[in-house]
C-alpha cells in the first residue's frame, strides 16, 4: 500500500517567526525538524509526503523548500504567498516559485483571521485567479461552517481553482453532532468538482487528547467519503500538531483502521495515494 502524507509541518524557531506559537505552553513550542519522524514514518508505511505552510511569511516557505531538497520522501510543499497583494504574488510566482519543482500549492491561515470571509476580498480573489491560471492548488484551513460558505463562494468566483479542506474543516466531533451546520455546508461544497477533502488532524479536532479512538472519527470520515466520493478525498497526518493526541504511528493506524472498514482495496489506493498524487501533481508512479 502506497501512502502519501499530504500534511506534514516543520518549524524552526531560530529561522522563522510563528505568531500562533507565542505564549503556547504545549510540546509544539519548540523547533520540529523532519528528521524526527524518519523511523516512525517508515514503520507507518508512509512512502511520500507534502510539507504544508506553518506561518504567513516567505521564510517558512523557504525553510520547507530547503527541507524538501534534502529529504528524499518529501515531494512537494504548500507554501505561503501574499495574496492581499496580487502584483507581489505574481512576481514571486514568476520569478521564484514557478521554477521550483517542489512548489505545489499555497495556503493562508484563514482560521486566524477575524473575518471568516477573508478569502472573498477583491485582491485575494484576483490572486486566487492567478493561482488557477498557473494550475496551483490551494489549501483551506477553516474551522467554522462560515469558512465552508466562504469557500463555496470562492468556488463560484474562481471555478478553475482546485481547493482542499484541510482537516475536513473541523467537523463537530467533540459534540458528536451528526452533522449539523458543518454537514449541511459540506454537502453543498461536495457538489463543486473543484473542492476536495483532506482526512487529517481529526484527533486534534476531537479535543480528546487522552482517548481519541477510530470510532469517534469514523462517522465524519464516512460522511465526507459519501458526499465527496473516493475520487476527491485524501489523507494527511498533521505532524507535529497531531502529537498533542497520538504519536505518528498511532495517528496513521487510526486512519488506516477507519479506511480499512469503509473502502475496498481499489478505493484505498485512491484515497491513500493516487488522489493526492493527482491533486498536487506530484508526478509519482
Amino acid at each position: 500500500m502506497r501512502i502519501i502524507d499530504t500534511h506534514v509541518h516543520i518549524w524552526d524557531l531560530e529561522k522563522v517567526q510563528y505568531p500562533w506559537l507565542q505564549g503556547d505552553n504545549s510540546i509544539l513550542n519548540r523547533t520540529w525538524r523532519i528528521e524526527e519522524i524518519e523511523n516512525d514514518r517508515k514503520e507507518a508505511g508512509i512512502t511520500a509526503g507534502v510539507l504544508v505552510q506553518a506561518s504567513g511569511n516567505l521564510e517558512d516557505t523557504e525553510l520547507m523548500l530547503e527541507t524538501a531538497y534534502k529529504t528524499d520522501w518529501i515531494c512537494g510543499i504548500v507554501g505561503w504567498l501574499p495574496l492581499m497583494d496580487t502584483k507581489a504574488t505574481q512576481r514571486l510566482l514568476e520569478e521564484r516559485f514557478l521554477k521550483e519543482k517542489f512548489f505545489k500549492g499555497a495556503r493562508h491561515q484563514v482560521h486566524d483571521e477575524k473575518d471568516s470571509e477573508w478569502l472573498l476580498q477583491p485582491a485575494v480573489i484576483e490572486s486566487l485567479k492567478l493561482l488557477a491560471s498557473f494550475d496551483i492548488r490551494y489549501d483551506v484551513v477553516g474551522i467554522l461552517p462560515s469558512h465552508i460558505e466562504t469557500v463555496i463562494e470562492v468556488a463560484d468566483k474562481v471555478p478553475d481553482l482546485k481547493m482542499v479542506f484541510d482537516h475536513l474543516n473541523w467537523p463537530p466531533i467533540p459534540t458528536k453532532e451528526k452533522f449539523g451546520k458543518w454537514g449541511e455546508q459540506m454537502k453543498i461544497a461536495a457538489k463543486y468538482k473543484n473542492l476536495y477533502a483532506k482526512i487529517s488532524g481529526l484527533g486534534t479536532v476531537s479535543g480528546n487528547f487522552q482517548d481519541c479512538a477510530a470510532e469517534d472519527l469514523k462517522p465524519y470520515v464516512e460522511f465526507v467519503l459519501q458526499h465527496f466520493g473516493t475520487e476527491r478525498c485524501f489523507c494527511g497526518g498533521d505532524w507535529p500538531v497531531s502529537m498533542l493526541v497520538n504519536n505518528y504511528i498511532q495517528t496513521w493506524q487510526i486512519t488506516k483502521d477507519i479506511l480499512n472498514d469503509l473502502l475496498n482495496d481499489e478505493e484505498k489506493d485512491k484515497v491513500f495515494f493516487s488522489n493526492a498524487n493527482n491533486f498536487y501533481k506530484l508526478g509519482l508512479s
